[in-house]
């Protein structure tokens, strides 16, 4: 009986021994993270290395990368501002660490909010950020979901803004490196964020949490840490060497240390297979379906809350439905020539109508001769017995004669004539007593009574002239009557310079950056393009096309900081790639 319980007792013992030792030899200690890891050339998208990089996995802090986006989106769409005051709810307030310390209802602003979520990795600052955009914690994580599917991030669902453990709460390492190399092109303004080591948080200064990776490895330059029990040690980072930019996740990591190792051998096993000379390719702006563009702008902020109540401005918050061609701007010199031959009218018209409204002119003036002259008929009969004289035309006035030196004096004219002496008081009666000749009224008048035959000239185009027949009637005047002079040469009209281009100085030094290309033609086609669609705000810029980093950077420049801000927010309501550029 003994013999046989102590067999039993034996056999017990060996079953449990064997339990504890292949309990022991499991190549996987109880409780570990899921492991999963990537490394793509960030300038092209290329992956150089995945492994489990679509598995489902707890992303944890890393989580914040996307709040952080969407924020950025609202400070671009212009429905936040670094200074916009963000009240502090209860739910907020209550996350667990880490933590910033807000407490429910404070103030705090935008900025403050960004350093301490995106350096400390602070649970209550993203989970603020998240109950101002969305109204609350599930608005804002349908809003992640919104985002994150037009990145391109296939495998993702979101439920906080934090990362805390939930349940569907859940991406993979490849949806993380897209969102990473989507913060590095989308928002280069506000990348280097990441990177520094420490921050004024408003209510303390905060240290980055990712210190430890970014001095030990040569080149890094960001992006986020991670962790949490059910997902293990995790790090998006980035490093730029040379012309080559990579971007790399780590899922599951043991430990700080071991995370970072690893993500070390990722990088160099990267910049090992990654070409030294690829062409930037950046990645198309976030695609957003109609219906979600439209929740967007319908949950818009119209009057961020600033600090002291200042800067408080009206945005526009309705994307732009249609974009007409804009029409031709009209050649200069001819609105000019226009314009003059429009004054040149009035002018002619005013006249007239003075001159018929006017009152005739005073007896024995110059005038009243013009006017008796204009309307008085030819003579048909010629005088009897002309004597033969000769009567050369008076000499020009000095001030015609200076104008116009270069003119040749016309040959005389030989005529028959009888000089009336002219009534005593007159005008003419003057002009002979002071020169000994007739004026030039009286001399008109009588080659006017003399017949063709009786008038001897010298000049055969003076003939010509003097056989040709008369007009009915000679035109008025309002001034002297002289012999025809050589007029002066007009000046030659200046034209005046048109402006096509403003100057990029008094306060015109900022610019816009819609993205880099891989060619030169695709950067000028986009330019264009994007000038017609918003000639309102653009028209006045100067297209520019950089050639940067393997590839060509599309630029409008020559604008003032609120033409350039205005210009982003109305292309990026369309979707469209674009951030300002200041001096």
């Amino acid at each position: 009986m003994t013999t046989l319980l102590g067999r039993h007792a034996r056999n017990f013992v060996c079953l449990v021994a064997m339990i504890v030792v292949a309990a022991c030899s499991s190549p996987q200690p109880s409780g570990a993270a899921p492991y999963a890891a990537i490394v793509q050339d960030a300038r092209t998208g290329e992956v150089l290395h995945a492994e489990n990089a679509d598995t489902r996995l707890h992303p944890a802090s890393l989580t914040k990368m996307l709040t952080l986006y969407i924020t950025f989106e609202e400070i671009q769409r212009g429905r936040l501002t670094l200074d916009t005051l963000v009240t502090v709810t209860p739910s907020a307030a209550a996350k667990p660490p880490s933590r910033l310390g807000l407490k429910p209802g404070q103030k705090i602003a935008v900025r403050y909010l960004i350093r301490a979520a995106a350096i400390r990795s602070a649970n209550d600052a993203a989970s603020a950020l998240g109950d101002h955009i969305g109204g609350s914690e599930e608005g804002f994580a349908r809003r992640m979901d919104a985002t994150a599917k037009a990145l391109g991030m296939r495998n993702s669902t979101f439920k906080n803004a934090n990362g805390l453990t939930a349940n569907g709460h859940l991406s993979t390492a490849r949806d993380m490196n897209t969102l990473g190399r989507r913060l590095f092109y989308d928002f280069p303004q506000y990348y280097n964020i990441f990177s520094r080591r420490t921050a004024d948080a408003g209510l303390m200064q905060v240290n980055n949490t990712n210190t430890r990776f970014l001095d030990a490895y040569k080149g890094a330059d960001g992006i986020k840490t991670g962790f949490t029990n059910a997902a293990g040690f995790n790090l998006t980072a980035s490093a730029e060497r040379g012309n080559v930019r990579l971007v790399a996740t780590v899922f599951g990591g043991a430990s700080t240390p071991a995370r970072n190792a690893k993500m070390a051998q990722l990088l160099d096993l990267g910049f090992k297979r990654a070409p030294s000379n690829a062409p930037t390719q950046v990645p198309p702006a976030p695609n957003y379906s109609a219906d979600v563009e439209a929740v967007l702008m319908a949950e818009a902020d119209p009057l961020p809350e600033v600090a002291n109540g200042a800067g408080k401005t009206i945005r526009l918050q309705t994307a732009v439905a249609r974009s007409p061609r804009p029409v031709t701007r009209p050649d200069a010199g001819k609105v000019a020539a226009a314009e003059v031959a429009v004054a040149a009218i009035e002018d002619s018209i005013a006249a007239a109508l003075a001159e018929a409204m006017g009152e005739p002119p005073a007896p024995g003036t110059l005038d009243a001769q013009a006017v008796a002259m204009a309307s008085a008929a030819p003579a048909t009969e010629p005088a009897a017995s002309l004597p033969a004289v000769s009567a050369p035309p008076p000499a020009r006035p000095e001030a015609i004669a200076e104008a116009a030196p270069e003119a040749v004096a016309p040959e005389p004219v030989m005529m028959a004539a009888a000089v009336a002496a002219p009534e005593p008081g007159t005008l003419d009666a003057q002009a002979l007593a002071l020169t000994g000749e007739p004026t030039l009224d009286a001399q008109a008048e009588q080659f006017a009574a003399l017949p063709a035959d009786e008038l001897l000239v010298t000049d055969p185009m003076q003939v010509a002239a003097v056989m040709a027949p008369a007009e009915p009637a000679a035109p008025k005047r309002n001034a002297p009557i002289f012999d025809r002079v050589a007029e002066a040469p007009a000046a030659q009209a200046v034209e005046e310079p048109v402006v096509i281009r403003l100057s990029t100085s008094s306060a015109r030094h900022w610019g816009i950056n819609l993205g880099q290309f891989s060619s030169r033609s695709e950067a000028e086609r986009l330019l264009l393009k994007t000038q017609l669609a918003e000639s309102a705000t653009l028209n006045e810029g100067l297209r520019k096309v950089v050639q940067r980093g393997g590839g060509f950077e599309a630029n409008f420049m020559g604008l003032t900081q609120d033409q350039a801000d205005l210009a982003c927010r109305r292309l990026q309501a369309r979707a469209v790639q674009c951030f300002a550029m200041g001096p």
